[in-house]
């Protein structure tokens, strides 16, 4: 006998309530074994390989690719045992009496083959009093014997066509009606749709009932959640697919207005005669689109409210020359030790950061609101802004300040890597004390970062390019960059701010001064 094995979606990170499906990667009718990959999922920290913690057989997969799952429901169910077995509902059983899937008690009163008569006092057959024999050890039961219906026959009186109507219902309650079919007036499952015309001029089928089977949209999970963020109306799209199915490539291919969030909007539109003051692109893309926040671009979304709504922002700029930090990178490069190694202005400025902590320590430092106290950390845990696919990401390198040079160019190197793999773990996001971001890979000169919760600072660093610069009453071509910090001025004064600032500027100037640190 098969034991299902339901597995809920756990909590990956810290206190996260939702996840997103990335990619399955199993499918129903797989073997499985435990501490296998089965799903990735992303939360709103990183993308999360789940193992699976049962051996078995997969059953049924809940959740279709691109759906957001709560923590605690249900995704996969597994079966554990030699024989067959079928996956459990998601939800509570309706009927507590019932024995669950995979309990021993089912299945225990197996049903005679055919029309077979089996004797009185054997297993399944009638006993005296209307009893039922069953297994040794069980009892008998008080109710004669009844023979299970099997799983996934259409009730009596019900046709396939109405349980049908129910069934897209259920995986579509937005795009389709609620069905209202008359068990007497259904369609027999073997009229054909384009039938039901006819047969209703002639009194056998109702308004009510053409209207449900006209509602009958064949596909999957994933299309129908795609149509539905969207707001394309399924009952519109043209059918390409194997045996009338709507595919992906239908819906994004139709022609009603997307992301109306009503379906019959997009209609009208579509059908509206075009002024000849309007005018359209040459591929006919004359849309809006939608992108659902979630994931990453949600949580930042929410961090970067809550933290400008909530700590005083100053922002302080110094433009600076440069160029001998661009000579030592070059040196640098050319060393035999850091041959395996990317090096960059960026090491020196996080180099300089966790020296002129030294000085400053308040600019590694928290505000807790309860308390109304300000938090000195310990040590200096660097996150570096990463864009990525996924959006914009803030791993850290834990413990920067004790690290050497080398330590922390192949800590940098191995953050950003991760990172842009999207593998980064929650660990890695948390608990950083102070934030680099370099906007000059991508040629700004600089800008006003918002801190990240729960910190007091953060480093905004601009492009390094060649411009006239005045050295020794004469205008030369240098290398000259722009540096700019936001701090949190319920922690940190004006005063130790452009401390802070000026003295990672002068470590950037003149990396040799950082002997002075």
């Amino acid at each position: 006998m098969s034991d299902v094995k339901m597995f809920r979606l756990p909590d990956v990170g810290e206190g996260l309530t939702e996840a997103e499906i990335v990619s399955w990667k199993v499918k129903v009718g797989d073997t499985v074994k435990v501490n296998d990959i089965i799903v990735e999922i992303e939360t709103a920290k990183s993308l999360v390989e789940l193992p699976c913690p049962y051996a078995g057989t997969v059953n049924e997969l809940y959740a279709a690719q691109g759906d957001t799952v709560d923590v605690g429901s249900p995704i996969i169910a597994v079966g554990t045992g030699t024989g067959g077995g079928s996956a459990p509902e998601p939800s509570a059983r309706a009927d507590p009496s019932a024995p669950e899937v995979g309990s021993a008690a089912e299945d225990l009163v197996p049903a005679p083959k055919g029309d077979e008569a089996v004797e009185p006092g054997l297993i399944g057959g009638p006993a005296p009093g209307g009893r039922t024999s069953v297994l040794v050890g069980y009892g008998p039961r008080t109710t004669e014997a009844k023979r299970r219906p099997r799983k996934g026959a259409t009730p009596e009186g019900v046709s396939p066509a109405a349980a049908q109507v129910g069934v897209n219902h259920a995986f579509t309650p937005d795009a389709t009606p609620t069905p209202d079919v008359s068990i007497e007036e259904a369609v027999p499952a073997g009229v054909p749709s384009g039938s039901v015309q006819a047969v209703g001029s002639a009194g056998a089928v109702s308004s009510s009932t053409a209207t449900a089977t006209a509602t009958r949209v064949l596909a999957k999970p994933p299309v129908r959640k795609l149509a539905k963020d969207r707001g394309v109306d399924l009952r519109t799209v043209t059918a390409t697919g194997p045996d009338g199915t709507v595919t992906r490539a239908d819906v994004e291919g139709h022609g009603g207005r997307v992301g109306s969030g009503r379906a019959h909007d997009g209609e009208a539109f579509a059908d509206a005669p075009l002024s000849a003051s309007v005018d359209r692109w040459p591929d006919g893309h004359d849309h809006e689109t939608r992108i659902p926040v979630k994931g990453v671009r949600k949580m930042t979304a929410q961090a970067m409210v809550a933290s400008a709504f909530t700590a005083p922002h100053v922002t302080e700029w110094i433009t600076l020359d440069a160029t001998r930090t661009m000579k030592m990178v070059e040196r640098l490069r050319a060393d035999r030790q850091f041959r395996d190694v990317k090096v960059s202005p960026l090491l020196v400025v996080a180099r300089a950061v966790c020296l002129a902590m030294r000085r400053t320590p308040e600019l590694n430092a928290s505000w807790d609101e309860a308390a109304q106290e300000i938090v000195l950390k310990p040590h200096v845990h660097l996150g570096i802004a990463a864009a990525t696919p996924r959006g914009l990401m803030v791993p850290n390198i834990k413990y920067a300040d004790r690290r050497s040079a080398y330590e922390l160019a192949t800590a940098l190197g191995q953050l950003t890597a991760t990172a842009r793999e999207g593998k980064t773990q929650p660990p890695d996001m948390s608990g950083g004390t102070f934030t680099i971001t370099n906007v000059g890979v991508f040629g700004v000169d600089a800008g006003t970062p918002i801190l990240n919760p729960g910190e007091s600072g953060i480093l905004c660093m601009g492009a390094i390019r060649k411009q006239p610069w005045v050295v020794g009453n004469k205008v030369r071509p240098r290398w000259i960059t722009t540096l700019a910090m936001s701090f949190d001025h319920r922690v940190v004064d004006g005063e130790q701010g452009s401390r802070f600032l000026a003295d990672v500027a002068s470590i950037v100037r003149d990396p040799g001064s950082a002997l002075l640190f």
